[in-house]
């Protein structure tokens, strides 16, 4: 299979996921307090913020340096705990998670894409796809990756190391390593924002694709044509969210699952 004839269906994404859409995100009152040296300055970096995400909804955060966004990505992708209000994730009110109870969460439930794509350099793409579920103990991990890598046009770099790769072809065996646990989410940040703009068209084809499929997309972008393929685009600026737009109809909608929020 070459690259440029990758079928995206990703398996089992409609069997597994629920048909009637639900609130796979909520946060309530959500704010983070940065303490800076000896703790006698503070940073508002999240100030009271109120999210929901219903399942299949592509949304985009956009905002300048200072906005935010970050923070609340690595709070929804559990990298991070709020200071205060409350996070639901899956009905798990995940804010009052441990560390070690927020690393499981984010092996089963989050997949990450990030622009630098944090791929291990030593080790080749087979082994960096097979890393969550090594963690989560799955003895079928080989099988499991090298699906992953068919699904994504890289069967055929398998044993190449990152070195080897293309960005696209990097970002290819990171998107195929975010989504081997078959994840609720997938959290990108700036996905595209290292790659030739044909490059970052065929991966937004791959999530876009996935999307369609039903896979729930939050995705931090200063790219207004990239944000602009999603359902949704949220606007922060000093800590809040100053906008919420629909942008169009929701992919799951278009498959029979009801209209977005």
């Amino acid at each position: 299979m070459t690259e440029r004839r990758v079928s995206y269906q990703w398996a089992g994404l409609n069997a597994e996921k629920e048909m009637n859409k639900k609130k796979v995100i909520e946060i309530k009152n959500l704010s983070k307090i940065y303490d800076l040296g000896d703790k006698s300055v503070s940073v508002l970096a999240v100030s009271d913020v109120a999210l929901t995400v219903t399942s299949g909804e592509w949304v985009s955060i956009m905002g300048p340096s200072g906005s935010g966004k970050s923070t609340l990505m690595h709070i929804l992708g559990c990298l991070d705990k709020p200071t205060s209000g409350k996070y639901f994730l899956m009905d798990e009110e995940v804010s009052s998670f441990d560390q070690g109870m927020l690393a499981s969460v984010r092996n089963r439930r989050i997949g990450f894409v990030f622009q630098a794509f944090h791929l291990l350099p030593r080790e080749t793409a087979i082994e960096n796809v097979e890393l969550p579920l090594l963690y989560a103990g799955d003895r079928e991990h080989r099988r499991k990756a090298l699906t992953a890598l068919e699904r994504l046009g890289m069967i055929g770099r398998k044993d190449h190391l990152p070195s080897q790769l293309s960005g696209g072809q990097k970002q290819r065996v990171a998107i195929a390593r975010a989504l081997v646990m078959n994840p609720d989410i997938l959290l990108a940040d700036e996905p595209t924002g290292a790659l030739d703009t044909a490059t970052g068209e065929e991966i937004l084809e791959i999530v876009e694709s996935l999307n369609k499929d039903g896979m729930t997309i939050i995705m931090v972008t200063h790219e207004l044509d990239v944000a602009s393929r999603a359902q949704r685009l949220i606007s922060m600026r000093d800590g809040k969210i100053e906008k919420d737009s629909i942008l169009k109809k929701a992919a799951a909608s278009e498959l029979g699952r009801g209209e977005s929020r």
